[in-house]
C-alpha cells in the first residue's frame, strides 16, 4: 500500500483539486493506496471538505486537531498513523507535484533506493530577499550540524517502512523534520524539479515564521552556537586581561590622567551586549530542554474518520 500523508491548514480551495490530481496518478499505479489529510486546526471549511470526501471514497481518511499545532506535529501524525509500505510526504496545494509520485514509487521497488526526495532546482516566484536567507540558513546548518542540509530540499519525499518506523522512534517534541531526514540517513536519491505556485489560497508562512523556523533547526541539530558563546568568552577574557596590564604599565610610568570614557562606554555597552546574547542563546537552549522534561503530546486528535472506517469494515 502507498500512503499519502497530506497536513492542511485553510486549504479549502486547494483540497479539491488535490484530491483530483492525486487519485488520477495513484490509480495509475498497480497498487493500493489511502490519503491520510491532517487538518491542522483550521479555521475555514477544510474539516467539512475532508468529511465529504472521506464519505465519498473510503481510500480518504483524516485526523483533525483540536487545536493548530504546526506542520512538524501534522507531519508526525501522519507517519504514526500511515499504513503503508510506501509513505509519501507532500503538500495539499500541488507545489509537491503529484505526476511524480509514480518516479518515486518505481525508484524505491525496482532501484533499491529507501528514500526519494524532491529537489528545487530553482526557486521562481519566491521572493529575493526569502530565497537569499534561505541559502545562508543551508550554509550555516551544514557548517555546524553534522545532519546532511540538501540546498532547495523540499518535505515531498517518499519512504520505505523502515525509514517511516526509524523516524517515528524519534519522538522528541521540537521536531524538525529537515534534520531528521538527513540525520536518520538511508539510501537516498534526489529527484529535481522546478519550483510550481500553489494552485489556490495563500501561505501561511510568513518571513518571520520561517526565520523562527530556521532557529529551531539550528537549536535541534547543533551545539555549535554553545561553542561559540564559550569562544567570545574566552576572547573578551584575554582582551581584558591585556588591557588591564596594558592600563598598569600606562599608570606606572605616565600616572592616571582621567580619560578615555567614550572607549570605557563603548566597550561596557559591547560587553554588555554580547553578555545578553549569550543568555539568550543558552536561554533557547534550556527552553527546549524544559519543553522536552514536560513530555506533552505532539498533538490532540479531535475528530477523524479513522475508528468509523474500521467499525464499518467489521460490520
Amino acid at each position: 500500500m502507498i500512503s499519502i500523508i497530506v497536513p492542511c491548514f485553510n486549504e479549502q480551495e486547494s483540497l479539491p483539486l488535490f484530491y483530483e490530481e492525486a487519485k488520477k496518478v495513484l490509480e495509475g499505479i498497480e497498487q493500493s493506496y489511502e490519503m491520510l489529510f491532517v487538518n491542522d486546526g483550521s479555521s475555514d471549511g477544510t474539516l467539512d471538505i475532508l468529511r465529504e470526501l472521506s464519505e465519498k471514497d473510503t481510500a480518504v481518511k483524516y485526523l483533525s486537531f483540536s487545536r493548530n499545532f504546526g506542520k512538524e506535529s501534522a507531519m508526525y501524525a501522519g507517519l504514526q498513523h500511515a499504513k503503508g509500505d510506501y509513505v509519501v510526504m507532500m503538500d495539499a496545494d500541488l507545489q509537491h507535484p503529484p505526476a511524480m509520485l509514480e518516479e518515486m514509487y518505481l525508484a524505491i521497488k525496482e532501484e533499491g533506493y529507501d528514500v526519494v526526495a524532491a529537489r528545487r532546482v530553482s526557486r521562481k516566484g519566491e521572493p529575493l530577499i526569502r530565497s537569499l536567507f534561505s541559502r545562508c540558513f543551508y550554509r550555516i546548518i551544514n557548517k555546524i550540524s553534522s545532519a546532511e542540509f540538501v540546498d532547495g530540499a523540499s518535505d515531498f519525499r517518499m519512504f520505505s517502512r523502515k525509514v517511516v518506523d526509524a523516524m517515528v522512534e524519534m519522538g522528541e517534541y521540537n521536531r524538525f523534520l529537515k534534520g531528521i531526514f538527513g540525520w536518520v540517513g538511508f539510501k537516498t536519491k534526489w529527484v529535481p524539479y522546478e519550483n510550481v505556485e500553489r494552485v489556490a489560497g495563500g501561505t501561511s508562512w510568513s518571513f518571520w515564521k520561517l526565520f523562527l523556523y530556521s532557529l529551531e533547526g539550528i537549536i535541534a541539530f547543533s551545539t555549535v552556537p554553545l561553542g561559540i558563546i564559550s569562544i567570545i568568552g574566552v576572547m573578551f577574557f584575554v582582551v581584558a586581561f591585556v588591557w588591564m596590564i596594558g592600563i598598569i604599565v600606562r599608570t606606572l610610568i605616565w600616572g592616571d590622567p582621567v580619560a578615555g570614557f567614550p572607549t570605557l562606554a563603548c566597550m561596557l555597552l559591547l560587553i554588555g551586549g554580547s553578555i545578553q546574547l549569550s543568555l539568550g542563546i543558552i536561554g533557547q537552549y534550556l527552553a527546549k530542554t524544559y519543553l522536552e522534561t514536560k513530555r506533552r503530546p505532539h498533538y490532540i486528535i479531535a475528530e477523524t474518520n479513522e475508528r468509523k472506517q474500521n467499525e464499518d469494515k467489521q460490520v
